[in-house]
């Protein structure tokens, strides 16, 4: 498996240098600044504490250029189980300093060691084990798994005892440690995949180099896989993925056995039997167990799973919100984090950014939806992992539903064996109503003036039909210079069962620079006060306002109606 990315996060325009230096080491990190205190940054947060912790969830290495107290005191109340965290590190502003916090076992000293070498200062490993030893024993490279944690460090601890180890397998990382060796040794450190029963005086690491060929419909599947593997003495940790047939890419039950198993999930042609398909798939000499359900090769060496057959593509369509970073839902920005290709209307792609140097852009005018959701399946079904990108939510009047009218319309099998997902985001009219107070705080109906792909006179009955029903009004498209009339037609119409106090917000580029915030009323409102991007909220007939202490004006729907509760 590759290394994740990490987030390089700073403070002040003081620690960018530096952490220009520490980013050519890892090609695709970005430097997270923060907002108006650093210039230049490749992604801007408002707020410290918030952004680490999101990070850390995410399973995202952290290299914080900041005293170590800081990160230590904002990660706190998440460090509940040593062992199950992210690589975290403190540099020093200038580079003086680099101290490694969290993640022993996710190879935060090697992190270390390679931006101390870069800033040429000398890593502040403080690690027992690794100070003795130069390397990590409960921390095998790429390619090897642990056997069990809790023996190891117990293992780990009587060597620093001052017992002696001998080495049984191929261990060639082994090689420049400087490990007490003696070939009569009690301790033992045992390479290999055979199954075998942990014990104190052993820590077993396994080679993953075993793959397991299955087919859909195996019942119990993630039982039937470690069965099998135990018939053919062979150890669960070290199968490296599981591969199947690109005509079961869809089935769940695979999906759901890769992820109990903790490894990845790859497809292959469905042409060969089983047992052939498992031996092909390897390039190298193997020996193949199993049965026409489940088939296992074992390799000589450590298999590399992104090398063999492929993944099963995953398209995302995701809200971006309003435009703000902070307004950006999590989900959003980790599908973001691991796409390969992001497609959309330019403008809200470059909002989505920035981006690594591999990811692909595929940017398109805001009227070709249809074949850009077609170019995404297309994508998709090669196997990448695609985002589409909306602004707000995906689902209103957004991407989400061409898409699911593509592949609606297709009969291709690829486009739908893909993993679709929809990712919510912040619509405008929430985000507009946010800033106002609550004026979609009960009932409420939103409606596109746009008559581009329905007729004005369902437009017309539909605002004539809210508007009696008395709900509070959002309004996307109001207006544009090839349809400069409508919104003027549409307030007559709400005019006719509202009266002219009833409030309005306009909300204008909410969430992005510039955004500006106005409450008028109805009967005050002219069409020459909106644009294309004004989000435009009309009250209901209990809609209310009162006076901000800033000079502004907050505006609420009761959840109640007619009279209050108890009157």
């Amino acid at each position: 498996m590759t290394r994740p990315v990490p987030a390089i996060v700073i403070l002040g325009n003081g620690s960018l240098a530096t952490a220009r230096r520490i980013q050519q080491l890892y090609p695709g990190a970005l430097v997270h600044g923060l907002a108006e205190r650093v210039e230049g940054a490749d992604r801007v947060y408002r707020e410290f504490g918030a952004t680490l912790r999101e990070l850390y969830q995410q399973d995202t290495p952290i290299i914080a250029l900041c005293a170590a107290g800081i990160v230590i005191r904002t990660l706190a109340p998440l460090l509940l189980e040593k062992g199950a965290e992210p690589p975290v590190l403190a540099v020093a502003e200038d580079g003086s300093a680099v101290v490694p916090l969290l993640g022993g076992l996710g190879g935060v000293n090697v992190l270390a060691r390679e931006i101390g070498a870069a800033l040429q200062v000398p890593a502040a490993i403080t690690t027992s084990g690794e100070l003795r030893f130069g390397t990590c024993l409960l921390n095998p490279p790429t390619g090897f798994a642990l056997g069990d944690l809790a023996l190891g460090k117990r293992f780990v601890s009587d060597l620093l005892a001052g017992e002696t180890v001998r080495i049984e397998g191929s261990a060639p990382w082994l090689a420049d440690a400087q490990l007490p060796q003696d070939p009569e040794a009690r301790l033992t450190v045992h390479v290999g995949h055979a199954e075998r029963t942990p014990t104190a005086n052993e820590l077993l690491i396994y080679p993953r180099n075993v793959l397991v060929a299955v087919n859909a419909g195996v019942a119990d599947l993630p039982q039937a896989i470690r069965e099998a593997l135990h018939q053919a003495n062979i150890a669960v940790q070290s199968v490296a993925l599981l591969l199947a047939a690109d005509r079961d890419m869809a089935d769940p039950s695979l999906r759901e056995a890769a992820l109990e198993l903790g490894v990845p999930l790859r497809f292959a042609s469905d042409t060969a039997a089983l047992r052939e398909r498992a031996r092909n798939a390897v390039d190298q000499p193997v020996s193949i167990f199993g049965d026409d359900a489940i088939a296992i090769a074992v390799a000589e060496h450590p298999l590399q799973p992104l090398s063999i057959g492929r993944p099963r593509g995953r398209l995302a369509v995701i809200g971006l919100g309003p435009g703000a970073a902070e307004l950006m839902v999590p989900a959003v920005k980790a599908e973001l984090a691991r796409a390969n290709d992001v497609l959309g209307y330019e403008t809200y792609v470059r909002m989505a950014g920035p981006f690594r140097a591999d990811q692909v852009l595929h940017c398109t005018d805001n009227r070709e939806e249809m074949q850009r959701a077609r170019h995404a399946f297309e994508l998709a079904a090669q196997g990448r992992s695609v985002v589409v990108v909306s602004s707000g939510d995906p689902g209103v009047f957004a991407m989400a539903a061409a898409v699911l009218e593509a592949l609606h319309e297709s009969s291709d099998p690829a486009w739908h064996n893909v993993e679709l997902e929809m990712l919510p985001g912040v619509s405008a009219s929430l985000a507009t109503a946010a800033q106002a107070g609550a004026p979609l705080g009960h009932d409420f109906c939103v409606m596109s003036l746009s008559d581009n792909l329905k007729p004005w006179a369902i437009i017309e009955k539909r605002l004539d039909l809210a508007a009696q029903a008395d709900l509070a009004l959002a309004f996307y498209n109001p207006i544009s210079r090839s349809r400069p009339w409508q919104l003027g037609r549409a307030l007559e119409i709400v005019a006719q069962h509202r009266l002219p106090q009833t409030p309005v917000v306009l909300g204008r580029d909410i969430g992005r620079p510039g955004q500006t915030l106005r409450v008028t009323t109805l009967g005050q409102l002219t069409p020459d006060q909106v644009d294309m991007r004004t989000m435009v909220l009309v009250g209901s007939s209990t809609t209310c306002t009162f006076a901000r202490p800033d000079g502004g004006v907050w505006v609420y729907t009761p959840r109640w109606y007619g009279a209050k509760p108890g009157n």
